[in-house]
């Protein structure tokens, strides 16, 4: 390690070498002596010789003003560069304009400690961010012992993560905050939605939807029995049916789904890669009357102009099952609003978040694993965060009731 010495000791040897030079044939020569006087190098000693010639004006080169205040400037621009880095890292860790909670501040200066510094950081940060913690108040709170709010943060925090991730990372303040509570914490909504950003997860936003609907102008269509009215008084009285597509590296993957209106479950789906009517909907419309009891009689089956519905095969499936056909207005998608609300959450929960997919079977596989989550596990808004399978257990268990006897 290179040894320092101070400004008194410097000007000090300078004066002996000079003194010296008269007495040797040579600067190395005298260097050397003075040298071995004082304990220094001669290279050294020659150094600063040199340099004093630079800066007494005997000699060409760059004084030791110039030198120290370049290195000042380097420093401060080092400095400036340091500051851009940590304000950069800020600007996406806090929210402008408001005071951050001081776990959020702790915890930013935990991270970027080792890197810049604490004094550094608290300094940079309390010029720009209001109240930002000083350098004091950062190592005070590191040394209290955690509050109860620190660790029941500390375990709701992992917890939201794994609900987010269980329910496709796809819920929001809201619904997180219904799930929580149904899972047995009493939370509130505000504090959800600071844990969920302390989580790092947020909702998903849905898209703008896209209709897909190929009307066969040739076919005889079916009154509307609904009139934009979606809603039941009971499970099996009106199921709504349509499609829509999944991009894939094989080519498309149509998807059919047919709903309960009165508890939104999906009692039928399929995904084929041919939109044909045999294969694609009436595959869907045969789980559905499975799941319902192997008959539809009396059941409103609303879907749109698509031909794959309107195709004499598939309506004649409709009616074999005693159900009751109807569609809408040719070009108003509104006449089939609860199932486009069904294809939009779909593309939104699943086939967004998961993409790319592979082929018509990886797609297929999902959309069974969603209908599952759909039906079982999913709050739904419409339905006071309720799933749909408890919104038709809580119907038959009212409707079985029997009367009590008297006397």
């Amino acid at each position: 390690m290179a040894r320092k010495y101070d400004l008194e000791f410097r000007e000090r040897a300078l004066r002996m070498l000079t003194e010296a030079l008269p007495e040797h044939a040579s600067l190395n020569a005298a260097s050397n002596h003075v040298g071995g006087l004082l304990g220094v190098s001669p290279d050294t000693l020659r150094i600063w010789h040199r340099q004093f010639l630079i800066d007494t004006g005997h000699k060409h080169g760059v004084t030791t003003d110039i030198t120290e205040e370049n290195r000042r400037l380097r420093r401060e621009v080092a400095e400036l560069k340091k500051a851009n880095e940590v304000l950069r890292a800020a600007s996406i860790f806090f929210a402008k304009g408001t005071r951050p909670p001081t776990n959020e501040m702790i915890r930013f200066i935990d991270m970027y400690r080792d890197r810049f510094g604490v004094e550094f950081l608290c300094r940079t940060l309390r010029a720009v961010v209001r109240g930002f913690l000083t350098s004091r108040e950062y190592r005070a709170a590191k040394h209290r012992p955690p509050s109860g709010r620190q660790l029941r943060d500390e375990l709701l925090v992992p917890e939201i993560q794994r609900l987010h991730e269980k329910h496709y990372s796809v819920y929001g303040r809201r619904k997180m905050h219904a799930l929580l509570n149904r899972e047995g914490w009493d939370v509130g909504r505000d504090q959800t939605e600071r844990l969920m950003k302390a989580a790092g997860v947020r909702g998903v936003r849905k898209s703008k939807r896209v209709f897909t609907t190929r009307s066969d102008r040739s076919a005889v269509l079916p009154s509307d029995l609904v009139n934009r009215e979606f809603t039941a008084a009971a499970p099996k009285r009106l199921l709504v049916c349509d499609v829509t597509y999944v991009a894939t590296w094989s080519g498309f993957a149509y998807t059919a789904f047919v709903t309960d209106v009165y508890s939104r479950r999906i009692v039928g789906w399929n995904v084929a890669s041919t939109l044909r009517s045999e294969v694609l909907p009436m595959q869907a419309l045969d789980m559905a009357a499975w799941q319902l009891g192997g008959d539809l009689n009396g059941v409103i089956h609303h879907a749109d102009h698509g031909s794959n519905y309107t195709a004499m095969v598939y309506t004649d499936r409709i009616v074999e099952l005693g159900a009751l056909p109807s569609t809408g207005t040719v070009g108003d998608s509104f006449d089939n609003a609860m199932t486009e609300a069904v294809n939009n959450l779909y593309k939104t929960e699943l086939i967004r978040q998961q993409r790319p997919w592979k082929s018509v079977e990886q797609v297929e596989l999902a959309t069974l694993k969603w209908v599952w989550w759909w039906n079982h596990e999913r709050l739904h808004g419409e339905l006071d965060m309720r799933t749909p399978l408890e919104v038709e257990e809580a119907y038959y268990a009212d409707s079985t009731k029997l009367p009590q006897p008297t006397g």
